[in-house]
């Protein structure tokens, strides 16, 4: 019997950890930058070399190397594991540099597939150049993803967990430091993101070469490139491209659309998907990370009792904490969007449109989270084929549905058409999974669901009863908890606006630790204990 709770309780506190800071930096963004035309231009910049990393590195790649490197590791000698990892980043190194020439010298025609509606202003050529800035991050990244996926294979998770954060405390630095130095001062972001990406990778690799798995490069191109592993791992690679590529799409589609729309609505979004990526990758992230290498070799030993085990356990882990969380984001959209942006530039209606957003997002979470535990499931078996076909349906489902709630709603149409979408997604990968029979799950999770009921409902009406999205804005309609707190708090801070900060941040702090207790005291009263997750049983 094998314990992962333990590894998965380590990512997840490190994700939290890098999570925060990576809130920290966009709070500063916010209250430096605001959301406006300049801000725009750095997301629609930085989105480009990002959605690349994910297409190319944190994606495809790590969803055909791990399970070939468990594979490699299981059933032949260190050597040929050793020149398995050397092939393939000399493999990877070569392909990056002449990706990484060709976005620098295209970098216009990047933006402008991305960022149509900028043409018509200054903005274009700012986000231009800030894609040059960057688009050596790819490189970084993708490096950084290849020791992340040895390290994973060898379950040293901690150090993949946590250098995400050295890229958040990295552009905190610059937009600090270098804001008033360089000549245009969202420059400072951009060079932020390349010293973040550079040391990410000097401590992975490190890690690396403390193992003793640290890659040696050499000119003998052809031999890796002919590795026979390394040419199965790039035929593997290509559906994960091909469906990794149809969520791209949809993405720089939404991004392109956002452009045309009011001002702001690109950074209304990206700090809607900032909030909602911190429920993603402190469950659904660490989850799939976790169980990847586990899954892949109980695969590989035609363990099937073991398979569907760590199936349950993960979907019964997304079910006991995702679900509430996409309460407690609906619920308290405008708290955690105000006590998190609300200072300097970003203002009261952009509370209001990013909140907005939030709430749309919030619907899909369930989703989101689902997928991270569902696809691993395929990839871990050598199929990524499968998920590709169920992409391109995604990809017209969230397209048609933006025709639809696009005109209606504005940017929220958006981030509704991709919550929807998940939704849908992860309900066909489950079905195709159950119709195949490559996951039989056990009668106790729809039971499971069942005693969540009770949980669910309670935290719904606590969280629905204390506070409105009004309590949160600093207005004269605002007679809720944050005004009784700033209240009591006039007492000590004079100043209105601050006590009026304070209160928030109390306040939802406050919400956040009474509805854990209020959700998990009703769980223990409905027979739950944590010890129960701790392990998995393939019985």
């Amino acid at each position: 019997m094998k314990n992962l709770f333990k590894s998965l309780a380590k990512i997840s506190g490190l994700t939290l950890l890098s999570r925060i800071s990576g809130l920290a930096r966009d709070v500063i963004i916010a209250r430096s930058f605001g959301a406006g035309p300049m801000t725009d231009a750095f997301w629609v910049a930085f989105r480009i070399p990002n959605l690349l990393r994910r297409l190319f590195a944190e994606g495809a790649f790590s969803q055909a190397f791990i399970p070939i490197l468990k594979e490699i590791q299981k059933t032949e000698s260190a050597d040929r594991t050793q020149q398995l990892i050397d092939h393939t980043a000399l493999v990877l190194s070569i392909s990056l540099l002449i990706l990484t020439a060709i976005g620098i010298i295209g970098a216009p025609w990047f933006t402008l597939a991305v960022a149509s509606g900028l043409t018509e202003n200054d903005n274009f050529e700012i986000a231009t150049t800030m894609t040059r800035i960057m688009f050596p991050y790819i490189l970084c990244m993708s490096l950084v993803s290849f020791a992340s996926g040895i390290l994973n294979t060898w379950s040293r998770f901690a150090i993949p967990a946590f250098t995400p954060i050295l890229l958040n405390l990295s552009m905190i630095a610059c937009s600090l430091l270098l804001v008033h130095v360089v000549n245009v001062p969202i420059y400072a972001l951009s060079i932020g993101v390349m010293v973040g990406g550079v040391l990410q990778l000097g401590v992975q690799w490190m890690a690396l070469a403390k193992l003793g798995l640290l890659p040696r490069f050499s000119l003998r191109f052809s031999a890796a490139f002919n590795d026979h592993d390394v040419r199965r791992l790039l035929k593997n690679m290509l559906p994960a491209i091909l469906g990794l590529s149809v969520t791209q799409i949809s993405i720089l589609i939404n991004t392109n659309i956002a452009t045309y729309l009011e001002h702001g609505s690109v950074t209304w979004l990206s700090f809607s998907d900032r909030l909602m990526e911190f429920p993603s990758a402190l469950l659904g992230m660490a989850l799939g990370t976790v169980l990847l290498p586990s899954l892949s070799e109980a695969y590989s030993q035609k363990d099937s009792k073991t398979y569907n085990a760590l199936m349950d356990w993960g979907i019964k882990l997304i079910l006991l904490f995702g679900l509430p969380a996409c309460i407690g984001m609906a619920l308290l959209r405008t708290g955690l969007v105000s006590v998190l942006f609300n200072y300097g530039a970003f203002n009261e209606l952009d509370v209001e449109k990013t909140s907005s957003a939030v709430l749309a997002y919030s619907i899909g979470l369930i989703g989101i989270l689902s997928i991270k535990i569902l696809a691993p499931a395929f990839y871990a078996r050598q199929d990524i084929k499968t998920p590709i076909k169920i992409g391109v349906i995604i990809l017209c489902l969230t397209q048609a549905l933006n025709l639809i709630f696009v005109p209606l709603l504005q940017h929220t149409g958006l981030t509704l058409s991709i919550a929807l979408g998940s939704l849908f997604n992860a309900s066909l990968l489950y079905v195709y999974l159950r119709k195949h029979r490559f996951y039989q799950p056990s009668e106790s999770i729809i039971k499971f669901l069942v005693k969540l009921l009770p949980a669910l409902i309670v935290l719904t009406l606590f969280l629905y009863l204390v506070q409105s999205p009004s309590d949160w804005l600093n207005s004269l309609n605002n007679h809720g908890i944050t005004y009784w707190t700033q209240q009591l708090l006039m007492n000590v801070v004079t100043d209105p606006l601050k006590s009026f900060q304070i209160s928030r941040i109390i306040c939802l702090f406050g919400l956040i630790f009474a509805s854990i207790l209020c959700y998990f005291a009703t769980l223990f009263i409905c027979g739950f204990r944590i010890r129960d997750f701790k392990r998995y049983s393939p019985s």
